[in-house]
């Protein structure tokens, strides 16, 4: 199976908190959509690693993906070193996503930051035939890769209307259930598990699509160049013009 674009984020979780609106989208225009967890969660302090396979599993199916996987790397331990690399280039190779989605430069979670590093050199040595030369035949082109801009104060280089979206998104987060609000939980607190957490989260959606004038949004940063094409087709969309 290939996909079109293919979200890859550190947790079980981060997936649906940070671009889930947007896979939605993309499916619904017609595109193969795919989540690759690079973890299983195990460290995380709510929750089991069994029970939450199964959360993701039923998020998956909410945002009606094609496709969703685990690349097995340990919980509070990624690094971009040879081996998860050879591990990614394989994965990216054998998907040949178009795009990838994945967490913002410079996170505070060392998990989500060396995740970064890790993406942005798997996607170049998946383009480079002697690298990983058993699978170099398959090499592809680099994939664009598409930051979140979750906690950063980043300016946007493109904000994703998900409007349509937003209700489906927010379902996909909440069947994550050992990780947010639970009255009759008795495991720890957690940020996310805060009683206006889920609130928070989409008032911030709101915020990014108040930018360009609309309900809801999902903001993302590409270091490199936009490549446009039109530009009238571009800057003539509905549009904040006051933001």
């Amino acid at each position: 199976m290939t996909i079109d674009i293919l979200a890859i984020f550190a947790h079980p979780d981060d997936v649906e908190l940070a671009v889930g609106g947007t896979l939605l989208k993309m499916k619904q225009l017609g595109y193969r959509t795919g989540a690759l967890d690079v973890t299983q969660g195990e460290m995380g302090t709510r929750g089991t690693v069994e029970g939450r396979a199964k959360e993701a599993e039923e998020a998956a199916r909410i945002l009606k993906l094609d496709l969703r996987e685990n690349l097995g790397l340990p919980d509070g331990h990624v690094f971009a070193d040879d081996g998860s690399r050879t591990k990614l280039v394989r994965v990216l190779r054998r998907l040949k996503p178009k795009m990838i989605m994945t967490h913002q430069d410079h996170d505070p979670h060392p998990d989500h930051n060396h995740i970064v590093q890790l993406v942005r050199e798997a996607a170049r040595l998946a383009s480079m035939f002697k690298y990983d030369e058993e699978t170099g035949n398959e090499k592809i082109n680099v994939s664009i890769v598409a930051h979140d801009v979750f906690s950063r104060r980043v300016v946007p280089s493109f904000v994703v209307d998900i409007s349509d979206f937003l209700e489906d998104k927010m379902a996909a987060i909440r069947a994550h259930r050992s990780q947010f609000y639970d009255p009759n939980s008795n495991e720890p607190d957690t940020r996310l598990s805060a009683k206006d957490f889920l609130t928070q989260l989409e008032n911030r959606s709101r915020h990014f699509g108040s930018l360009i004038g609309v309900s809801a949004g999902e903001p993302f940063f590409v270091r490199e160049a936009l490549n446009v094409e039109d530009p009238i087709a571009l800057l003539t969309r509905p549009m904040n013009l006051y933001s």
